[in-house]
């Protein structure tokens, strides 16, 4: 079992050395999320809310992932990081595969590239991205950033983006795990045939095993379940020996940890999250 410190939206001060902590202390990664901007008047709601309301993002920082990645990068020397997750079809795929390869390159590849479909129309017309076909979309980019991150010259002509033969240097030394996020058949179908893992998102441990169990049969149809792949998940679980054994059995290899809602609660001090972060590692990394 890997395991990945959560925090977000908190004292920006707080990164590099919860960061450092981290490693010091025996985690494998440090998840960083996404969001781009707060409209002032949406109707559009969060799925991952009893009710839909996004008010909790309202005046939170947030860091943009592959600028906060590269801070961190720069403070550690084995952490790894990654994103949980970059909306990725509201932006372009040659940027975000230049942005993934930079990264890759200063940190020595420590990264794992999370992505899902932006839940809010609302980033789409900001960003003057498209809604419609989104998913179809998210599928051709992916392509695209794998195939500008393997190095050389490459091109690509599907039905959303006609790529001229190009490259970008410096490309990683080993590929970038890409990470698919989200709950929704489409996703899972994703997951199973694009990515190099699945995030979970949180919700009902049962919900959580009937994800699992349609992903086994959507990588069997792929021809895929023979191939490494990563499982990211949010479980309370995860904070036992017991539980983690539980994960384990069920095929989890990561697991995502935090020691407050940074949906609705306030941010606490440094000291208590460093404090909980290094009892975590003590009573549980330790120990599994």
């Amino acid at each position: 079992m890997r395991f990945s410190y959560a925090e977000s939206m908190c004292d920006v001060t707080h990164y590099a050395p919860l960061a450092q902590a981290c490693e010091e202390s025996g985690w494998t990664s440090f998840v960083v999320p996404d969001s781009v901007c707060y409209p002032e008047v949406s109707d559009s709601k969060y799925p991952y809310t009893p009710d839909g309301n996004r008010e909790f993002l309202e005046g939170k920082p947030f860091i943009e992932p592959f600028a906060l990645i590269a801070w961190l990068g720069a403070v550690t020397k084995t952490l790894r990081f990654t994103t949980f997750v970059v909306k990725l079809p509201i932006r372009h795929p040659v940027l975000v595969a230049k942005s993934i390869s930079s990264i890759a390159a200063l940190t020595n590849n420590r990264l794992g590239f999370g992505i899902g479909v932006s839940p809010w129309p609302d980033d789409f017309r900001i960003m003057d991205a498209e809604w419609k076909g989104r998913g179809a979309r998210m599928n051709e980019m992916i392509e695209i950033i794998r195939g500008l991150n393997a190095g050389g010259f490459y091109e690509f002509h599907g039905k959303y983006y006609d790529l001229e033969s190009c490259k970008i240097s410096p490309t990683p030394t080993t590929p970038i795990p890409i990470l698919i996020g989200g709950h929704s058949e489409p996703a899972l179908k994703r997951a199973a045939r694009l990515g190099d893992g699945w995030m979970h998102a949180g919700g009902d441990p049962q919900e959580l095993r009937g994800y699992l169990k349609r992903l086994n049969e959507l990588r069997r149809e792929c021809g895929r379940h023979n191939e490494p792949f990563e499982v990211h998940v949010i479980s309370l679980d995860a904070y036992t020996v017991d539980g983690i054994k539980r994960l384990e059995d069920d095929g989890i290899t990561d697991v995502v940890v935090g020691f407050r809602d940074v949906y609705t609660g306030p941010d606490i001090p440094l000291q208590e999250k460093l404090d909980a972060l290094r009892g975590y590692a003590d009573s549980v990394i330790a120990k599994t």
